[in-house]
């Protein structure tokens, strides 16, 4: 069984930019939040899998951070009927000391610890990570497909 395409757009609105969704529940809906907030992006250097976390092989070398991107049309868009991608380029700080090899990406509720994560998915290729590397995902590159 699965949703129907609008649904899935309704729903990618309400998790990634606090849109209301009516008609779910009482008759206002399922309703946006008061204050806005962050969703959070984490690297990891394996598939945190179904039964992972924020913390879920999430990466370790020195100077990374969860980025925060906000639940609204300037961290988001809508990029096709059933997905949705980063509205700009999610930037972590610079490697200043180890190494990892990241593979994969995770959306989650927590700016740090265990967090709730919402989806992870696999970058289409890895990077390497040492000492002076930047990652960046750029402006779409970072889709989501709910379908």
């Amino acid at each position: 069984m699965s949703k129907t395409n609008a649904f899935e757009t309704n729903l990618l609105n309400h998790i990634f930019k606090n849109v209301a969704i009516g008609n779910i529940g009482d008759a206002t809906g399922l309703p946006a939040a008061a204050t806005v907030g962050n969703l959070y992006v984490s690297l990891h250097t394996a598939d945190p899998g179904e039964t992972g976390d924020q913390t879920t092989s999430e990466a370790t070398f020195t100077g990374y951070a969860r980025m925060a991107v906000i639940r609204s049309a300037v961290g988001w868009t809508i990029s096709g009927t059933t997905q949705i991608a980063n509205a700009a380029a999610i930037t972590f700080a610079a490697c200043t000391a180890g190494t990892n090899t990241i593979t994969h990406f995770g959306i989650g509720t927590s700016l740090s610890g265990v967090g709730n994560l919402l989806y992870k998915g696999a970058f289409s290729s890895s990077l390497a990570i040492s000492n002076g590397i930047t990652p960046e995902i750029s402006i779409g590159a970072l889709v989501i497909t709910e379908d």
